[in-house]
């Protein structure tokens, strides 16, 4: 008849009367990092980029605020047109210097003239071309082929619009 008493359970003890080894042993460790060293490495990797999603979403905002003024081009009957830098005159309330402007239009036609960058944020540069000083939008409903290019660190993306349809926002390679 067995004799059962603390520490001598013989259902926890190995053959040979030694106790079973307890813990992980080194490769297990080293598997378990390799894992999360993996797991960590690809969530890394799909982290969206900051400048560019900015770029994303102002590249979007302008879209809308071209058709917009193209829109207001149109039923005004008179010519405007984008044009990046600040406005000859101060705009708004309080005179602070404007990202872009629409030139034609009346004052407070409710448009924006700024970017949505927090203070201290790298401003977005454009590229209108050469010959171009800001982007003619009306009041014809049928405006020539144009193309501007928004930049933002080595982030660049393409506004463009055949003349006919609204101007859609196409993806570029970085800039060199």
């Amino acid at each position: 008849m067995p004799i059962w008493a603390r520490g001598n359970d013989p259902r926890r003890s190995a053959p040979g009367g030694h106790a079973p080894p307890r813990g992980f042993t080194l490769l297990e460790l080293l598997i378990v990092v390799a894992i999360i060293a993996l797991a960590s490495a690809v969530v890394s990797l799909a982290l969206p980029d900051p400048a560019h999603t900015r770029l994303e979403h102002e590249a979007a905002r302008l879209a809308t605020l071209l058709e917009a003024g193209r829109a207001q081009s149109r039923a005004l009957g008179v010519p405007v047109a984008w044009v990046p830098g600040p406005a000859p005159e101060p705009i708004g309330d309080g005179g602070d210097p404007a990202d872009f402007h629409f030139e034609g239009l009346p004052e407070g036609n409710g448009l924006p003239v700024r970017w949505l960058a927090a203070p201290g944020d790298t401003p977005i540069s454009v590229q209108l071309p050469a010959q171009l000083r800001g982007l003619p939008l009306g009041p014809e409903p049928i405006i020539g082929a144009m193309r501007l290019v928004l930049r933002l660190d080595q982030q660049q993306i393409t506004l463009a619009t055949d003349g006919l349809g609204p101007f859609q926002v196409i993806n570029d390679a970085p800039a060199p």
